[in-house]
Formats: structure tokens, sequence, C-alpha cells
């Protein structure tokens, strides 16, 4: 046994993919799926923001592609959106402000879709949050798990709409966040009655440092695949 560290990588199927949008981009990505079995859901990622070094390959989503395929069974689509650039690969377009992104995330969703991937949870992380709120309520979504929701971009109107579909929204929500912190996130998505709020004692927006990666990836998978729940900190891997 080994201990699973922020370097980990677990075995899993890994392979690029290129999404194509509806306005005609290439987005590059990756699809990670378990090793040895068919995979019982699917994150869909959704990176921060990408002209503050937001990508694909951001630490939470790269744990979470390293990991999950093979303690959890899930599979793991990351992508760089419009414009966003990794060592994976640049993707076609510039920034859109999360505007024209829509199309971005409609393509990832309809990828899915395609691939024949079960369950689609999207994984957002701060401006990932926003492209979820505004542009992933979908119906071959069956929830989103929001980590470090600003509520920038994201308005009223979009968390009505998450209300009205009665899919689950779950904001991990850290106490010492930049933008929000637990007591507004809770009195923000209070006007959605399945919204959960999970606070998380001292982490920060960013998420650095092992133990709030490993309650990240708990929290995920508690909803998605409560089986795997509690992750392992151990690997035979």
């Amino acid at each position: 046994m080994s201990e699973i560290r922020a370097s980990t990588v677990l075995p899993a199927i890994r392979r690029p993919v290129t999404i194509r949008t509806a306005d005609g981009l290439d987005l590059v990505g990756e699809l990670a799926r378990p090793e040895r079995r068919a995979p019982v859901a699917t994150l869909i990622g959704l990176h921060p923001l990408p002209t503050a070094g937001g990508m694909m390959d951001s630490h939470v989503l790269r744990k979470a592609a390293n990991r999950l395929p093979a303690l959890a069974d899930l599979a793991v689509l990351r992508f760089n959106t419009r414009g966003t650039a990794s060592e994976q690969g640049t993707s076609g377009g510039t920034f859109g402000e999360g505007d024209t992104e829509a199309h971005d995330v409609a393509a990832a969703i309809a990828y899915s879709v395609a691939a024949g991937l079960p369950r689609l949870w999207l994984l957002g992380w701060s401006f990932g949050t926003e492209l979820a709120l505004k542009w992933g309520n979908d119906p071959a979504v069956e929830g989103a798990i929001l980590l470090s929701p600003a509520l920038h971009r994201a308005t009223d109107a979009d968390l009505d709409r998450w209300a009205a579909s009665g899919r689950p929204l779950v904001a991990v929500v850290p106490e010492l966040d930049d933008y929000l912190r637990p007591d507004e996130a809770r009195a923000r998505f209070a006007r959605v009655p399945q919204a959960e709020v999970i606070a998380v004692d001292r982490a920060k927006h960013l998420w650095v440092g092992e133990p709030y990666v490993r309650i990240v990836l708990n929290e995920i998978v508690r909803r998605d695949t409560p089986r795997a729940w509690p992750l392992p900190t151990e690997s035979t891997d």
C-alpha cells in the first residue's frame, strides 16, 4: 500500500479528445475512464478563469482525473474552453467572458452523450461554476457540483432555472473564499430549494493543499457515487 499524494496518478484509460463546437471551434480535451470496468457516472470539468491561469490542468480537475476513475469508477472529461491553453494544447477561438462559452459547455455535454457516457455531472470550479449555472442546465445533465462559486456572472434568473429543473446543485464553499463565503452563499442559493451548501473550514478559493483536495474529491464522490465514499488515502496501484 502506498499513500495517495498530490502527484499520484492511478491507472485509467486516458486519451486526448477533440470537442467540436456548434460555432466551428475545436476544443482540446482528455477523457479518463476506469481501466477495468465501465464508468458508473461522468464528471465534466469546467475550469477556473483562463485569463487568471485557469485551464483543464488546474490542480483539482487534474487530480480528479488522476484518481477518480480508479477509486470511484468515474469517467472524467476535462477540456480547455475557447482560447485556453495548457500542456494538452490550445483550444480554438478567444475568451468570450463566459458568454460564447455557452457553445463549449453544450459541445462537451453533446460529446459525452454521443460517447455513451453515463450519468453526467458538471464539476465547475470558480469561473467554471458560472458556466455550469448559466449554460449547464441541460436535460442530459443529472446535476452540478460547484467548487468556490463566485456568482459574478450567474444571475438570480440562472438560479431560478436550476430551481425549476429540480436537478441537484451542490456548492462547496471555502470558509476563507476571496469572493463568496458560506453565509452569503447560503443566502444566494436559498432560492434553489434543492441546493446544498457545504462550508469547508479554513479552506481558500484555490483549494491549495492535499487535505482540501481530499475533502473536495470526497464531496464529489459522496454525491454521484456514494458506494465509493469515503475515498481511501492509500492505494495498491
